[in-house]
């Protein structure tokens, strides 16, 4: 009997798969919502980016940035769902990763009653594309699963930008790691 527990879980596994495919369902809503903003590099580079500005900033805005994105895309979702349609969408997600490239290249540190609005404003082209993309997911789930992705990516940046040291190398590294986020973001508006 022992010896078939570990093949009737497996299989109890693999056919729950099935049950959860079904368009509209909670759990591959909330999957397919994390996945998205890991499935395109423009959404990706963008998380990022967040967390590598906010992590070089000073004070409120080192939580604040990344705080204020997540909770601005997600209402952007919701509006965006509610059928109000925002203008050039992809064109602010490729400037928010061009600028926040050159700003993290410029070792900026703008007040944040300046850089939390910025963030925001770009905050609410990721929201508009998520809910554009989601297809046959429901809205909360697969808000809560790319808000949930989001604030991960934001994180990583975030962390990534903390172990760099405050040399002259850890500068250089920091510019480099800019440039390379603006030239993405150029590359995306082609």
């Amino acid at each position: 009997m022992r010896s078939i527990r570990p093949l009737l879980a497996a299989g109890l596994v693999v056919a729950s798969g099935s049950a959860l495919a079904h368009p509209g369902h909670e759990a591959m809503s909330l999957a397919a919502g994390f996945a998205h903003p890991f499935g395109g590099v423009d959404h990706l580079l963008a998380m990022l980016a967040v967390g590598l500005y906010a992590a070089r900033q000073n004070g409120a805005a080192r939580w604040a940035l990344p705080v204020g994105f997540v909770l601005t895309m997600l209402a952007a979702a919701g509006v965006a769902q509610a059928g109000f349609a925002l203008p050039v969408v992809e064109a602010g997600i490729a400037a928010s990763v061009l600028v926040l490239g050159l700003m993290i290249a410029a070792m900026a540190r703008l007040p944040l009653a300046a850089s939390l609005p910025l963030v925001m404003s770009f905050a609410l082209f990721h929201g508009a594309a998520h809910v554009a993309e989601k297809g046959d997911a429901g809205l909360l789930a697969y808000a809560a699963g790319f808000g949930a992705a989001s604030a991960l990516l934001h994180l990583a940046g975030w962390l990534v930008a903390r172990r760099v040291p405050e040399t002259s190398a850890g500068r250089r590294t920091q510019q480099i790691a800019g440039f390379a986020l603006a030239g993405a973001g150029a590359l995306l508006f082609a």
